[in-house]
């Protein structure tokens, strides 16, 4: 046979030891009560929660698209013809560089066959 033995006082349990200061704990006589944090651990707590917010901050930015974006949409710029003006013409004056090229943009913005152009029409210039 064994024998058991009971000590007259509460024993101490090892759980949870280093967190008992920010936790409720249970006095022997069964009620509860706070305790308050340190300076120490209210640091602790606040950089935590700080660092937890801007991380949430940060993924809800990313997520929304907030940043630089680039977009390879092109820009135009919507003219009317004045009369005896040409496609060379106002490919040179919105064009800078190569007006052939620009001549070429024109007409494929604005699904041209030709070259001959109206007065009065509207046409799409496209921007650099």
């Amino acid at each position: 046979m064994s024998a058991v033995t009971f000590n007259s006082r509460t024993p101490q349990s090892s759980v949870n030891q280093g967190f008992s200061s920010s936790e409720w704990l249970t006095n022997p006589s069964g009620t509860q009560s706070s305790v308050t944090l340190s300076r120490r651990g209210r640091l602790a707590r606040t950089l935590v929660v700080l660092s937890l917010t801007v991380v949430m901050a940060a993924g809800f930015a990313a997520r929304s698209g907030a940043g630089n974006h680039v977009s390879n949409a092109p820009s135009f710029v919507n003219v009317v013809v004045p009369g005896g003006a040409t496609l060379w013409s106002i490919a040179a004056a919105y064009g800078d560089g190569d007006i052939t090229s620009m001549v070429e943009a024109i007409r494929e913005a604005n699904n041209l066959t030709g070259y001959d152009i109206a007065a009065g029409a509207r046409l799409r210039i496209p921007t650099q």
